[in-house]
């Protein structure tokens, strides 16, 4: 019994669903998702909430019922309220700017890094070290952060690097003489 998928999900004010053969489509005030749906679950819209039930009792359909009202959930808080994740960035003469839907960052090589910004994500550099990539889709937002952590993750010695905010970076000591 999924205690996930037991849960509707509830559709706020100024959010549609609709629910064509295999689709889920969701339009809000931050734009329009859309998502396949497996043969394994049931969706069911019924006053202002949507119901996920298992199509039947298989092993595969259980599994994906929680999944998939988790997948619903993240559509609707996408088009209502977005998402978005916070990036610090560490290190002597480390910093980052936006023009012209491109990011550059300065991460310590001997050339910049220019990152080209997905349609659906906006990127906001706050003072030079900390970007803000918001949007709809959270599954967009979560690459785009970790595409961008990945150019330089936080190193364990001097703790530099590209890291999310609040990430915890265990230090190691340095070598001893």
């Amino acid at each position: 019994m999924s205690r996930t998928g037991k849960l509707p999900v509830a559709v706020p004010k100024g959010v549609n669903v609709d629910l064509p053969k295999g689709m889920i489509v969701v339009k809000g005030p931050k734009g329009e998702l859309r998502s396949a749906l497996t043969r394994n679950v049931v969706v069911k819209l019924e006053d202002g909430k949507i119901f996920v039930t298992p199509a039947n009792d298989t092993i595969h359909s259980r599994a994906m019922w929680g999944t998939t009202r988790s997948v619903i959930a993240g559509l609707v808080q996408g088009v209502s309220e977005g998402f978005t994740k916070v990036i610090e960035i560490n290190g002597v003469g480390f910093r980052a700017a936006v023009a012209n839907g491109i990011l550059t960052v300065t991460l310590g090589f001997s050339h910049e890094v220019k990152y080209a910004i997905p349609a659906g994500v906006t990127v906001t550099v706050d003072k030079q070290t900390i970007i803000s990539i918001a949007g709809a889709d959270k599954q967009l937002v979560g690459s785009v952060a970790a595409e961008l952590r990945s150019f330089r993750k936080p190193e364990p010695y001097k703790g530099k690097g590209v890291r999310y905010q609040g990430e915890y970076v265990r230090m190691k000591e340095g070598k001893k003489k």
